[in-house]
């Protein structure tokens, strides 16, 4: 799933390539995908691209005043082309295409979404708040409100639910989410099942800084990439997530994995957990 540094890298990559350009029209291929009526999607056309950016793992692209918002949800993307074909698209349920925006220069960008479950979003709106999912949203952790002692004040409110779900909830904090999540507990050296409120001062330091600096290098080692290079930079970079039964890049040691009905985690126990598995759930059910 598209998360902060990709959405954040996507945002960088249409500043420059799509803003000041003139919307030609827009394809929609799914109108599954739409979620807004008024305004319609065809009013973006003859207006130009003032600006872009990011609400959580929300892209928002401002159209002379109206906003072009995108989520990507779990298998969505954005592939931007030099050259869009003049042919609108045919709707096909085996077609991945969800919409196309031609810009006046020839120009353009697919947002495509792979598989059968079909969760990207789209929303034409005049407020980026009218959309449900970035009106709910919590502080952006990349922003400089979010400080030690906001992140403090997050976790003790949260009480004992785990840190992994906190991390991840995007009402509580915006932007992070399963990949990242596992990623910067591993830098913390912390279980992703520890109570939130649990954390003594030293380890809010350590949490928040991790925080921060997984985030930040995620988005630098993007600049620069064309939208195609960047779900092969997000995987070469990450340390444990999607690398169950890998050496731990720190230790050596094996990262696991605890599976659930829809998603999975991965750590690495001897940096983590004291040297402990965590039981998977799922395969403790089923042996039972």
């Amino acid at each position: 799933m598209p998360e902060l540094p990709e959405v954040e890298s996507l945002v960088a990559y249409l500043r420059e390539h799509a803003v000041g350009r003139v919307v030609a029209r827009v394809d929609v291929a799914a109108i599954s995908a739409l979620k807004t009526y008024d305004p319609p999607v065809t009013s973006l056309a003859g207006l130009t691209v003032t600006g872009a950016t990011r609400h959580g793992k929300f892209l928002d692209l401002d159209v002379d005043g109206l906003h072009l918002v995108v989520h990507l949800a779990r298998a969505g993307w954005l592939r931007w082309k030099d050259t869009l074909p003049a042919a609108p698209p045919k709707p096909s349920g085996k077609n991945p295409l969800a919409l196309r925006v031609h810009l006046d220069d020839g120009s353009g960008f697919d947002l495509t979404e792979a598989g059968t479950r079909k969760k990207l979003s789209v929303y034409v709106v005049r407020d980026p708040a009218e959309v449900p999912g970035i009106a709910r949203l919590g502080p952006d952790p990349l922003d400089d409100a979010f400080t030690v002692e906001a992140l403090a004040a997050i976790l003790a409110e949260h009480g004992r639910a785990q840190l992994k779900g906190v991390l991840r909830d995007q009402s509580i904090v915006a932007g992070i989410g399963n990949a990242y999540s596992d990623e910067i507990l591993h830098v913390a050296k912390m279980s992703p099942f520890k109570p939130a409120s649990s954390l003594g001062a030293e380890e809010l330091l350590t949490l928040h800084a991790a925080i921060r600096e997984t985030l930040t290098d995620a988005v630098t080692r993007s600049q620069g990439l064309a939208t195609g290079d960047l779900k092969a930079e997000k995987k070469s970079g990450l340390r444990v997530h999607a690398r169950t039964g890998l050496p731990c890049p720190v230790c050596g040691d094996a990262v696991r994995e605890v599976s659930f009905a829809d998603s999975s985690l991965q750590y690495c126990p001897t940096c983590q957990t004291g040297g402990k598995p965590l039981a998977d759930r799922r395969m403790s059910r089923l042996l039972k």
